[in-house]
């Protein structure tokens, strides 16, 4: 069976989710944008992906940082501050009695136009602001059973076609390596960088084990994974070495262990890729494994420690 690394168990209590659109909370079935907003006519935004737990969205001052920076880049003036922002989302999860097990989407755009063309300066008013809260956690037999990855044609490009490290509304590259990976009978895509090496997947990020090392890419070809950043933190903190450099398919294919990391289901292991077991040379891995097992733990410690602190940024 397919598992999708952000695939959940449908919960009745978001079909009465009070969305945050620009400042107002307002029931789901009530929450709508223009068909003039950027966003829906050109994909002309931002957006973070956010995790509740114990009452606080973790690493929070991380996300808001990589969402202002994206805007600046794509020249969005943001109309309200970090310390806003951050009390914005608060307000939307109490408003909704959210402690645990809360996946929180906020997205940012341009704002409305005044008629559906490209050009910025055909905006009229302030960016769109939507806070969209869910009651989502990733599923046990994924985080247990792990995903199969297939490697795509579609390339993450260079800065100067589109800069991956602006996580923007734009995403059909990813949207396409995600069929084709689907098409081919795999959970998710792996994709490589115009060199050919392995740079990322379409939604989450990856590594691979190599003896007690972990390896991802270098990072000049894909988001600056804020899931990813931290779990190579926490795997030098307990003495594992965390390489970030360029290496092949042939690396992957005789890898010990694979996997990937995102903001929804934290470090998932990669079972298959490409129609090669990862890890064994015949039969089912046995999954987690160890490395997996241990950087989960530290990863879980991080988010222990984001819980301690409180909700400041």
């Amino acid at each position: 069976m397919a598992h999708g690394t952000h695939d959940y168990d449908a919960d009745p209590r978001n079909a009465n989710v009070k969305i945050n659109l620009n400042g107002a909370l307002v029931p789901r079935q009530e929450a709508v944008v223009s068909v003039f907003d950027s966003g829906f006519v050109l994909g002309d935004g931002v957006w973070e992906g956010l995790r509740v737990h114990g009452g606080v969205i973790v690493f929070l001052g991380r996300h808001l940082r990589r969402l202002y920076e994206g805007a600046k880049a794509l020249d969005i003036t943001m109309p309200i501050t970090r310390e806003k922002m951050a009390e914005r989302l608060y307000e939307t999860i109490d408003a909704n009695g959210m402690t645990e097990g809360g996946h929180i989407r906020l997205m940012v755009t341009r704002g409305e136009k005044s008629t559906p063309y490209q050009d910025p300066r055909v905006t009229i008013g302030e960016p769109t602001i939507v806070i969209v809260p869910e009651f989502k956690s990733p599923l046990k037999e994924t985080l247990d059973e792990g995903i199969s990855l297939f490697t795509v044609h579609v390339r993450r490009g260079y800065p100067d076609v589109q800069d991956q490290k602006i996580n923007s509304h734009s995403k059909l590259n990813c949207i396409l390596a995600c069929i084709q990976a689907t098409k081919a009978g795999a959970d998710e895509a792996l994709m490589l960088d115009p060199h050919g090496f392995v740079a990322t997947c379409n939604s989450t990020h990856f590594f691979i084990v190599k003896g007690e090392e972990i390896w991802t890419s270098t990072g000049q070809f894909c988001l600056g994974g804020v899931t990813r950043g931290l779990v190579i933190e926490a795997a030098r903190e307990i003495g594992v070495q965390a390489r970030q450099k360029n290496f092949s398919l042939t690396d992957v294919y005789s890898a010990d262990e694979a996997f990937v990391t995102g903001t929804y289901a934290g470090l998932v292991p990669v079972h298959s890729i490409d129609g090669r077991t990862i890890g064994v040379d015949e039969g089912s891995p046995s999954l987690p494994g160890p490395m997996v097992q241990r950087l989960r733990t530290a990863y879980k410690n991080r988010i222990k420690q984001a819980i301690a602190g409180g909700r400041g940024l």
